[in-house]
Parts: C-alpha cells; structure tokens; sequence
C-alpha cells in the first residue's frame, strides 16, 4: 500500500534491510519471518504499543543519497506486495530520478508521484473521503487480517485485552457493523477472534475481582471477557448499538444503510472518528431526543448547546439545553421535570438576535403565530444557531400552513366545550368535515366528533356533584393555558404534571392526547393522508382485514358506542387504513380495544394518528405477529419487580404469574383488565409520561396485593386475587353512567374487593416507584431484547428440528449444527448482497421451515463444504443440478427440510438411493427459453412427478401437447423467464426420497433413459467426483471401466432401435451437445496423453457379439476437442478398463479435465463417421448403469461408505476466510506468525 511520505529518523531501528538502491530501500520488521527472542520480543512489544508494523511488517523508504533522513513511500502486508511495489519503483522511477541534479528536486518529484499513485490506485468503495488517514489504514487492516469482504463496514477499532484462559492477551478490538473481532500477536502466536453480532446473546459492562471495568460478550456457547479500554463507556455503548442493529435485522430483515446526510459540523470542530461513527453516534442522539419530546421517527437531531429560557410564569431564567432539529426547536431543563418546551418551525414566525447585556447575553427571541415569543440567553455561538434554524426554515415546506392562517381555519367546531387554538388545527365546520370523511352512507361520519361526544350528558337536570367536579376540571385547564400557553408550544411543567394526574376531562382528553402523545405534528405535516388511506383500503381484503372483522364486536361490546354500526364502522376503518399503512405490523389482537377508546375521547382521523404514536413509537414491537415489545417489557418488568419487591419476586417467578399479566395488562394498557372509567386516567398518564407509568402501576398493584399473593399456591388462585383487585379500581369523578367490566361479569364473587380510587393507586405508584427512569428502561430493554430475539430464533430452530428429525437419518445433534450453518449462510448473504433480496428468502409470517431460504448461490458455498459429492472442476455444475432437484416448487429458493434431505440422501442412503440420485440429477431437462423442450426432458420431468400427482399423470406413450396443461414442470431461475405450468407440492416431491414408499417406487414407471449428451454430463461428474479420495486411483479405473461398458451397450441398444421408434423408446438428445466431447483436456496438457492399448471389453462381461463389425478390438487415442472436429473416423465411447494390466504411464484422474476428448481408434486405422450431434438411437437406463456399478467393488464401497458429517460441519465452521460461504461463527483462530 502506498502511503504519504513520512519521516523516518532511525532506518535501521527494529527493522531489517533486504534490497537497497541509491535512492529506495525495501525493510522487513524484526520478528516477521525470522526466528529467535529478539524477533519474539518485538512482535510482542509491536502488539502492546498497537504498532502498525504488526499489521505491514514490510515497508519501503525512500533516501536521497546526500541524505541520512528516509521517507516511507510504501507499506506492505506481505513479502508479494511490498515486492510489486519495489519492483514498479525500480522500473519506473529510477532511471527518471537520476537525471535530477538538486535533492530537493528529486524529492518533491518522489513526493508528486507517490500522491498520484494514491489518488488512483487506493480508492476503495469502503474507505470514505470523510475519513482520516488513521482509519483508511485500520479498514485495510480490518479486511486483510479477517478475510472480510469490501461490503463489511467497519466502525472503530479500540486497544483492549481479551481474557482467555485467564491470560490477558493485548491487541486491537475492531467493531463492524456485523462482526465483533480482536485480532492478538502474543510471543509469535497470532490468534483471531471473529464473532457475529446476530450470535450475542447478552451484552453487559461488570466488574470483576481483577478488574474494575470489563466488557463480557457471551454467545450460545461461551463468554468473552475484554477489559483495559482508554474509554469504556466509549465502546460499551457502541458496541450496544451495532448489537441492537443485528437484532432489528433478525426482527425486521432489513439490511443496515448508512445515512449520509449528517449533521453539519462546524469549521473548528476536529474529525476525530469515521464517518459511519459519526452517523451512528448521531442516530443514538436523535433517537434519544425523538423519545424525549415524542417527535415523528424521522426528525433528525441537528446539534444542542447550553443556554437559558425566560419562564414568564416563574419570571425567571431556567438552565437547560436547546436542541435543534429539521422541524422542531425544543428545550429541556437541567432540572427534568422543571420545564420543557417545543416549537415547530413550520409555528416560527420570527427569528432575532436580541442586543446583549450583562444580565441577557447573547439573547435569541422566537415568535410564533399564536403570538408567543421564547426568549433564549447564554448561547455560546449565536450566529452559527441562527444560520442553522435559518437554514432550516428556508427548507420547511409550508404552503398547507399559510393557507391556514390566513383563512383562519384554526377554529373548533361547536360541541367541542372549549376553543382550540391556533397549533391545533381543526376541521372548519362540521358540514366541510362530513364532506371530506364521507366515507358510508349508512352511519354517520365520525371525523367531525369522538363518539363519546353522542353519550355525554348535556340537560340541566342531569347536573350532580360529578358533572361539577368535571366542570371545576376543565376551568383549571384553561387557567393552565392562559399561564402556561396552549398548543404545540406549551411550556410543560410540574403543574401539568400534576393537572394530568387529577384527570383529564373528557371533553379535552382526546385534544391532550393528541398533544402529549406528540400525534399532533404528524397529523398537521400529512393532511389528507388518512382520507387517501381509507379510500384505498376500502373493499381490499387480506388477512389482516378478515382478523379485523372478527374482532370488530368484541372491542368494548359493554359500551353503547360499539353497539351499533356507528362506532363498529369507524374502528373497521381506524383499524384497516392502519392495517394499510404498515402491513408489517397489519393488524394484532389488543389493539381494536385500545383503538376503540382513542374512537371513544378523539375523531376519527386523531384516533388514527394516537394509533400510529402507539404502535410504533410508544410501544415499538408490541403489536407485531410476535409480540417482541411485549415480551421484551415482561422482562424489563421481572427485573423490577426483583429490585423493587423483592420479598415476592421468588414467589411470582414460581407461580409464573408475571408472564402471564405483563402480557395481558401492557399489551391493552389495563383496558382489558379494569373497569373503562378507570384504565382511561391510565391512559392519560401513559400518553404524558409513557411506559414508566405502565411499570409504576404494575409494581403497585403486586405490593398492594403482597400479603395475598405470597399465600397463593398455584397461578389460577394468583390469577384470581389479581383480577379482583383490579376490577375493584374505581373512577369516582367519572361522568359516565357506570359500565359493568366485562371481566367483573363472568366472575361470581360473593365477597367483592374493597374499591381502590385510581386516582390514590396512581399517585401511590409515583410516590413508591417513581424514581423508575425511561433511560433506565430502555437500558433494561436492550439487555432483554438480546435475550427475547435469541430465545425465538432458538425456538424457531428447536421446532424445526422437531418436524423433521423423524423425516431425516441424522441426530437432533447434526440437525442443530447444519441449521447453524444453513441460517449463517443466509445473513451473510443479508450483510453482504447476494442474487436475491432478503425479504424474498425470510418471511415470518411463514411456517418455521419456510422462514429462511436460500438461493441457488447461496446452496453451492454450502454444497461446496459439507456435500460429500462436491469437489473438482464440476463441483458447481452439480450443485446447479441439485439445486434445481431440490426445488420442488420452481421458486429459486429451497428451504432447510429441503436441504438437509439431500444432504441425508447422501450421507446415509444405500448404494442404490445414491445411484438412482445421480441419476436423476442428470436426466433433468436442460433450462432453456425455446417454448417446446426435447422429448427426453419431458420424460425426465414426467417422471419425477406423475407418479405423485396422479390426476395430471399421463401413459407411457403419452406426448406433450402445447395447447394443452401436459404437467410439466419447467425449473425458472432469477434470469430466466421460462413459463410454469404446473408447481408439484414439496411434501409430495420429498416422497420420492421416503424410505416408507419406496416399494411403491419399485413399481413406478422406470426412470427415462439418459442420452448421449446427458451421459457425457455424468461421466464428467463421476471423474470429478473422486478428486483427493484415497481410492483415487482405484475409482478412476473402476468408473473407466464402467463408462466404457454403458457405452458399448448403448451402441448395442442402437440394434434394437427403429428409427421411428428410436426417438420414444431410446431417449433423445436434449440440446446440441457433441457426442465427441466425453472429456476435455487443457490444450496446454495435450503433451502429455498418449494411446493406450485395451481389449475387447465385451468379451469380459460376457456380451453378445451384437456389436457393430470392427469394433472388437480397439486402441483408444485421446486428442482435442479441436482435433476431434475434424477427424470424421472418430466414433465415441469409453477409453479405459479395469481388464488392462499394461498401462504405462497410469492415467491419473486429474489428467482428465474440461479439455479432453477420449475416443476410440481401430485397431487397423479403420474409423466410424462422426455425426455433428448426438445419437439420438443412443441411450442407456439406471438397471444398466446400476449393474456396471455393482461389478465394481471399488465404487461399490465408495458409494456404500458412510460420511462423517460432524467433521465436514467442523471444517465449514472453521474456515479461515469469513464470508467465502458464511460468517465464522465464535470461533479463534490460532496461526504462527509468518
């Protein structure tokens, strides 16, 4: 590698010279390729200081010879490469130099020509313009000592000690995005670790008794301890993100992108760390400030500074941080609940520079439209914040909001009991919003009101201490916006706060709601978008739109609301437009109930955008077909509940209870489990604080019930004491007629639970519990994550395994590895790119054995290392045509009961099996475009499926007709566009391979005949197939033998053949393969053949003399391809047999390659025409290649002899280079320096 010229003052310093020149000389560090304690001593001190000479032992220095100052021009990984390097200097650059009289000349020239070279040849699509110098080196160092591909991007590398066999081992620690490795050279011994982040299984920063301060990454099957970081907070919390990534690329199946629309930096800041660094530092920030003040998913975090607010209620300044954002400016106190605030620009009207004073330094003022002004002080650098928000404004795009204000269409409809403002948009008038959300014509319009607005009382003689109490509610909330401010740019306090835990009043819940839940800023930035959903989703049906019609009247059936079609048709609607949006998450149970109460307090088109907040910001992963979010909290609940009522954790975990009410009370937010007018204040807290209140209320509800619980002796009784207290929580200042809970209906309780006030329960989980932090939470949420993802991926595997380890010969053990391996192939090809996207090969809505698939790409790394036929110059073509027999459903993909049955197939099938196996992989019909297939293919494909579709079976005499379905099957590949006609079923195409149906096999139709062309494919696959056996030479004679023979008989068969019986009865050539062409030789070896001797091999197995005349005796003579073109006495068959005991020099396997054509010579010179094609008279079947074999007893016991699969599993896992077929899994590699 040619790097930038660096001074160099002691040349001669822990290096050694090999070649020198006047003006270069090329170095070989101490200790790399040579022996003793002084080179032992240096390689180790390379390894503590982190030197990169451990890396690029070989460098190049550039002196001018009136000079004892060198300059390094080039480094090198290897003896090769730092040898191209010197010999391009000495043939380029030597004789140019020598011309030059002035040093000075000769080094600016030196200097210009190496950064030509560096700015043409060293550009790699991975190394970034961004990054510096340092890390361009460390990525070359990264993908040279790994082995990883270009498409591995890493992130950093740290200086850390990795702990194994309680010694400490001192290297560099490099993060990708989909790997964790260290890479240590410790007294000559190098040794490499290489772990996948889609393998941690828990992730955690602990002190030990050694160390203060280590890092543990545990895997399935062992621990890794690394400690001794400059920064570990630094690494931790990296090394927790690219962890979180792999888990969202197993829940998700979405390959990582890297964003490079970063931040702006200013001009003084340094760029300390990569590119990618910076982008997931800055996703880390955003998603922290996106969770902070509820924003949309994706508002991204622009930069923050220190600076001060003017409070008007206070009349005071308050610290705190000012962030800036695409479309927002928000603020947060030092102090948390103090103060916060937030301002959409798209409500920025003003932004100016206030004239600084000693009390007010650097002072920035923000106007809005509803005439708020936020004053801002102490900012560090005013001009470059104001650039930015100014840069940001120009970028907002507002022509919706203009249009609003200056229609004034900020004004509430009439049954609403208060004013809206102008941040909270709101329809003009009820007849425009019937209009626009007209969307049945039998039930009224919801969008213009929440359906409890139809339910609530209104006549005088209805008043009662409640309505009062309601009425007193709904004052204190206007006398909170006109101190506090009203609207998106509400300052948000303590007192909030406190109003929100009194209760919200019904008639501004679903305003608040809106407002808390940050729903509001994505309602106002997509107007429209609901109606458009709605009018798109409607009549399409779906699965998620037929669970959605079941569930439809069982969401709140006490409520009058959704006893009629008004409010069933809003949900139906809420429900599908969402449905629509996100087909990923679709529809889950719970969430029609919790979608009916936002319908109950909001319109339609606000209780679909609370919808959207819910789901995917709120509760990420609740609501998807696995329930992840859900169970991920359920442990984040057990280790509170360990923390924070320890006295009865034992006692739940025993019973099994908090896995059972996690579920059910996060899932619906309590609405499932309290009675309505109580699990609704709730909400209002979750909607304002979010998910630490579900935890808060939980965690009260078992100390409440301690004394109970400790004494339960099973979880129904657990159950049981639980449910009652919750359906005792009362709402006494609830307006609303009281609605009997369905759970209270179907229990018959003779002794009902004392009422417990909400209110009090609320406050009491505030007063108990509330020192529970949401960032304390979401550390305990990736902890659990890790877990939860890995027990469903483990899950997955088990029940796999379980279908079809009575399909399979190999124990539960060798399924579990070779599933291992089957899913590492399928992420390499997620990290790296491959054929076929991700999302086609995982689907989890799937059956577990459909879930991962792979491609025909994929299939032959794995065929290339674990099937013991693979090997040779055909290994590929094999894998092609296994491929292809595999796939059963003509999709291009196989999943793994289709791939470990063929694997089983060849590891513990009988002779005949593997035989009859090869035998069809060759009489399949070639993959071709032309709309009529030969007839031999059409036997080949009629044949391994009519017998299992007997309706679409057709008579041995029977012909393809082209205007009709003949049931044929036609193998379509990515590339290829070749009609399917008919997709035989898997289960029915494994049949063929059932050891319970074989008998029936036995009477079946017989297998087609193989053609000439098709032969010559096997014979080809026969010869490659014993590369590097033992027998080898054995193998080569024996199958010599029986080739020669199946092509004698099938010039003996051509007798019996008519020619117009010769195409059905014979079989056909299935595309214009010469019948020449049996072997190949490189032209560069033809040298080396010779012609050999043989004898009648008709006479050794005792044949007819049916034979065609002159063909007794023979010599074979082995030529070109080439020449074999033009030699029309050539006719074609086998070249060696076992009968010859005179061959000099032997024929070794390898000598026959792609090149070579054998054919047969008389003995007197006399010769046969050669045809340009195939014979299509010839043809041989499997009893025939079957009995050849069997005389054979070096075949026969290669093809009877057990594989060891667990050692081919072993090497696979083993593999140096990561990603030549997968991933290394948690695996060391220990190799000798040098």
């Amino acid at each position: 590698m040619w790097v930038e010229l660096e001074e160099v003052l002691m040349a001669g310093a822990l290096w050694t010279t090999e070649r020198a020149n006047p003006y270069f000389i090329l170095q070989r560090r101490k200790g790399r390729g040579g022996g003793g304690l002084a080179g032992l001593l240096v390689g180790t001190l390379d390894v503590v200081l982190d030197s990169p000479a451990r890396v690029v032992p070989y460098r190049i220095l550039y002196q001018s010879p009136d000079s004892v100052v060198c300059w390094t021009v080039a480094h090198g990984a290897s003896h090769r490469e730092i040898t191209a390097h010197w010999d391009w200097l000495e043939h380029n650059l030597l004789q140019t130099l020598s011309v030059f009289e002035n040093e000075n000349d000769i080094t600016t020239f030196v200097r210009g020509k190496i950064q030509g070279i560096i700015a043409e040849y060293t550009k790699s699509p991975d190394v970034k313009e961004d990054d510096t110098d340092s890390f361009k080196e460390a990525i070359i160092k990264f993908h040279k000592l790994f082995g990883m591909p270009e498409e591995e991007k890493l992130v950093n590398y740290y200086s850390c000690s990795y702990w194994k066999s309680k010694v400490p081992r001192q290297g560099r620690l490099y993060l990708s995005i989909n790997h964790v490795c260290f890479c240590s050279l410790l007294l000559g011994k190098e040794v490499k670790l290489v772990i996948r982040w889609a393998d941690v299984t828990q992730l955690e920063r602990r002190a030990t008794m050694l160390l203060p301060d280590v890092i543990s990454v545990s895997t399935r099957s062992e621990e890794h301890i690394f400690s001794i970081f400059l920064n570990t907070s630094e690494t931790f919390q990296l090394m927790e993100q690219l962890a979180n990534i792999a888990m969202r690329q197993l829940l998700d199946n979405k390959s990582f992108e890297q964003d490079l629309s970063l931040p702006k930096l200013r001009t003084k800041t340094p760029k300390k760390v990569s590119a990618l660094k910076r982008d997931l530092d800055a996703r880390a920030k955003s998603e922290r400030y996106r969770a902070l003040f509820r924003l949309p998913k994706n508002e991204k975090l622009d930069g923050h500074t220190d600076c001060t607010l003017w409070v008007p209620f206070n009349k005071t300044h308050i610290l705190g941080q000012m962030f800036v954002s695409t479309n927002y400016i928000c603020f947060s106190s030092k102090e948390e609940t103090l103060c916060s605030l937030i301002i959409p620009l798209r409500e920025v009207t003003v932004v100016e520079k206030a004239d600084s004073s000693s009390v007010l330094p650097s002072p920035l003022s923000i106007s809005t439209k509803n005439r708020m002004t936020f004053l801002f002080a102490n900012l560090k650098d005013r001009d470059f914040l104001v650039q930015r928000i100014s840069d940001f404004l120009q970028q907002t795009t507002s022509g919706i909001y203009f249009e609003e204000e200056i229609t004034g269409s900020f004004s509430s409809s009439d049954d609403e009991a208060y004013s809206h403002q102008s941040s909270l948009p709101s329809c003009g008038s009820e007849p425009e919003c019937e209009r626009l959300f007209s969307l049945s014509d039998d039930s009224i319009p919801t969008a213009s009101q929440a359906l409890m607005t139809m339910y609530r009382r209104k006549s005088p003689e209805e008043f009662n201490p409640k309505l009062a109490k309601e009425i007193l509610k709904e004052k204190d909330w206007r006398s909170h916006f006109a101190e506090y401010g009203q609207g998106v740019c509400m300052y948000r306090t303590e007192r909030t706060k406190d109003l929100v835990l009194r209760g919200i009043p019904d008639s501004m819940r679903g305003e608040l709601w809106l407002l808390f839940s940050g729903a509001i800023n994505e309602m106002t930035t997509h107007p429209g978008y609901y109606e458009e959903l709605v009018e798109k989703s409607m009549g399409k049906c779906s699965l998620a739109t037929e669970e959605i019609e079941r569930d439809l009247h069982r969401s709140l059936p006490e409520h009058p609301a959704f006893q009629n079609e008004i409010g069933i048709s809003a949900l139906r609607r809420v429900l599908t437009a969402y449905a629509f949006r996100n087909p990923d998450i679709g529809y889950c149970q719970a969430m029609n109930i919790v979608t009916s109460v936002l319908l109950l307090y909001a319109k339609e088109e606000e209780a679909f955008w609370l919808l959207v907040a819910l789901c995917e910001r709120m509760l990420p992963d609740y609501y998807n077909t696995r329930v992840v979010g859900a169970l991920v909290d359920q442990g984040v609940f057990e280790e509170l509940a360990r923390d924070h009522v320890p006295q009865l954790y034992d006692c739940m975990q025993n019973l099994g209870v908090i896995s059972t009410i996690s579920l059910s009370w996060f899932l619906t937010l309590f609405l499932s489990v309290m009675p309505f007018e109580s699990a609704v204040v709730v909400v209002d807290c979750f909607f304002y604080e979010g998910v630490k209140v579900i935890f808060q209320l939980a965690l009260s509800v078992l100390e409440a019930n301690i004394d109970s619980l400790l004494k339960c002796r099973d979880d129904g009784e657990a159950m049981t004491v639980l449910g009652r207290y919750l359906d005792s929580v009362t709402n006494r200042d609830s307006t609303m007629p009281p609605i009997p809970h369905l759970h209270s209906l179907l229990i018959d309780d003779k002794d009902p639970h004392p009422e417990v006030d909400i209110f009090r329960l609320v406050h009491s989980s505030y007063e108990k519990f509330g020192t529970i932090r949401a960032d304390a939470i979401e550390q305990m949420r990736f902890k659990q994550r890790l877990r939860v993802i890995q027990t469903i991926e483990d899950t997955t595997k088990r029940n796999v395994i379980r279908t079809i380890l009575t399909e399979m010969a190999f124990s539960a053990v060798e399924l579990e590895e070779l599933y291992v391996l089957f899913k590492a192939e399928y992420l390499a090809t997620c990290y790296w790119g491959g054929t076929s996207s991700p999302a086609d090969r995982h689907d989890p809505s799937l059956p577990y054995l459909d879930q991962y698939r792979i491609d025909l790409e994929q299939f032959t790394g794995l065929f290339n290392v674990l099937f013991p036929w693979a090997g040779g110059v055909h290994s590929d073509a094999l894998a092609v045509r296994f491929f292809r027999l595999l796939d059963c459903n003509a999709d291009s993909l196989i999943n793994f009961r289709e791939f470990a049955t063929g694997l089983s197939l060849l590891c513990h099938g009988d002779l005949t099996e593997k035989l009859k196996l090869l035998y069809k992989l060759h009489a399949l019909p070639e993959v071709t475009n032309k709309s009529e297939e030969p007839d031999s293919a059409f036997e080949a494909t009629q044949y391994f499926f009519e017998d299992l579709n007997p309706e679409t079976s057709h008579g041995p005499d029977s012909r393809p007709n082209k205007d009709k379905d003949d049931g044929f099957v036609r193998v379509t590949f990515k590339n290829e566009k070749v009609k399917k006609l008919h997709v035989v079923e898997c289960q029915n195409f494994l049949r063929l391979w059932n050891p319970d149906t074989k008998s029936n096999l036995d009477d079946a139709k017989e297998l087609p005949k193989l053609n000439q062309g098709q032969f010559i494919e096997l014979c080809k696959t026969l010869y490659s197939m014993f590369s590097e056996d033992p027998a080898e030479q054995d193998l080569y004679h024996a199958t010599a033998t029986v080739t020669s023979l199946l092509l004698e008989i099938g010039e003996v068969s051509k007798q019996f053949c008519s020619p117009t019986a010769g195409e059905e009865n014979c079989g056909s050539d299935s595309g214009p393969v010469r019948q020449d062409v049996l072997f190949q030789q490189p032209s560069q070896e033809r040298h080396c053949l010779q012609e050999l001797e043989f004898g009648n091999p008709l006479e050794e197995v005792g044949l007819d003399d049916s034979s065609p005349k002159g063909v007794g005796l023979s010599s074979v003579t082995l030529v070109s391809d080439d020449e074999a073109k033009d030699d029309a006495s050539v006719s074609s068959y086998s070249v060696l047999s076992s009968g010859s005991q005179e061959m000099e020099p032997k024929l070794r396997c390898e000598d026959i390659a792609d090149d070579t054509v054998l054919v047969r010579k008389g003995h007197l010179g006399d010769s046969l025409p050669q045809p340009t094609f195939p014979d299509r008279d010839w043809a041989i079947s499997f009893d025939q290649l079957l009995a050849s074999v069997l005389n054979q007893p070096a075949l026969v016991l290669y093809f009877e002899k057990p594989m060891d699969l667990m050692a081919r599993i072993s090497n696979a896992k083993n593999m140096c280079k990561v990603g030549s077929f997968a991933s290394s899994c948690d695996h060391e590699l220990s190799l000798l320096s040098g």
